[in-house]
């Protein structure tokens, strides 16, 4: 939609977004352990007064995470993307092509934050959430717009984590809000499993996620529905899952043990072996496991399952019993 606009990139059209504003936002804010860099300031800063600072966009939005930009968008999105994100050049070339074609959603999406006290909301949240958590976490989040979409609101590690503005399927508040807890519990989940041999098998990806997934629904007390606590599914989504429970279980199976990441438990997008589920398997299947192991061991039991390897995690849940008897 954005790439069909007419809009004139050097008309003057400043007056209709405060820049001032947006200057007197810090660069970034820490709370506890955890740095929020605005980079998005810097990638609308670079084009105030219809003169581009390429300049900027290195100095303030490359250089302090350059981490994100080289190891994980520069990865993530193939070798033959990789040179938009791991070199100056690159940087300042899509941030300046994609700010002209989407000037007006990127100044929306900045008022949006500029309307928040992201130091406030970050502050209460981790308040709460390190009452329930056994390790603060530590993180460099930054939030940012980028030419390709894909992570949301996540990353390759703790070290590398944004927020992508501009991504379609992200509502912000909402994201900031409700998501929060999920990616500030991979961070800590992180920290425990990185000694779990099963920790980078597909099993363990699915643990990963729908404990994340678990972990947002008691961060909420139990109060907001299972099915938004997945994917912020419909109640619709949740009773297809449900009627396929089975042969999601028996089918997916065989690939527990897969480290390619390249299988249909992680990658039903590809590889289309539930071609009409309505999210994603992993996230839905690893909160099923979670969900039984609690219902077996008791509500606080969920708090153990930091120390518990994936497998560990699977045979001790109850859920393969479960399943056959159905």
């Amino acid at each position: 939609m954005f790439s069909c606009s007419t809009r004139n990139p050097s008309a003057n059209t400043d007056k209709n977004f405060d820049y001032d504003r947006l200057e007197k936002v810090a660069d970034s804010v820490k709370v506890e352990n955890i740095v929020i860099n605005n980079l998005f300031k810097h990638q609308l800063l670079a084009h105030k007064n219809q003169q581009y600072d390429s300049a900027r966009i290195v100095k303030n939005v490359y250089w302090p995470h350059k981490k994100l930009w080289d190891s994980c968008y520069g990865v993530i999105f193939g070798d033959e993307n990789a040179y938009l994100f791991n070199n100056s050049k690159g940087m300042i070339a899509w941030n300046k092509s994609l700010y002209e074609k989407n000037r007006q959603e990127f100044e929306s999406k900045a008022n949006i934050i500029l309307s928040m006290d992201l130091k406030k909301h970050f502050q209460k949240t981790l308040s709460q959430f390190n009452r329930l958590v056994p390790y603060k976490p530590k993180a460099k989040i930054s939030l940012i717009f980028t030419p390709i979409t894909g992570i949301s609101f996540g990353g390759c590690n703790a070290e590398q984590f944004a927020l992508e503005l501009n991504n379609k399927e992200i509502d912000i508040p909402y994201s900031l809000e409700k998501a929060l807890p999920h990616e500030l519990n991979h961070l800590v989940y992180e920290h425990f499993r990185n000694a779990d041999s099963n920790g980078g098998s597909a099993l363990g990806q699915t643990i990963d996620e729908g404990f994340a997934c678990y972990f947002t629904y008691v961060f909420f007390n139990r109060k907001m529905e299972k099915y938004e606590a997945v994917e912020n599914m419909s109640k619709e989504d949740w009773i297809w899952y449900i009627n396929h429970e089975k042969e999601i279980f028996t089918k997916l199976k065989p690939y527990f043990s897969d480290r390619s990441g390249n299988n249909p438990l992680l990658r039903n997008d590809q590889h289309k072996l539930f071609p009409d589920v309505p999210k994603s398997l992993n996230y839905w299947l690893g909160f099923r496991i979670i969900e039984k192991y609690v219902e077996k061991n008791g509500p606080d039991s969920w708090k153990k399952i930091y120390y518990l390897s994936a497998k560990e995690l699977l045979d001790n849940s109850g859920y393969e019993k479960f399943i056959e008897s159905l």
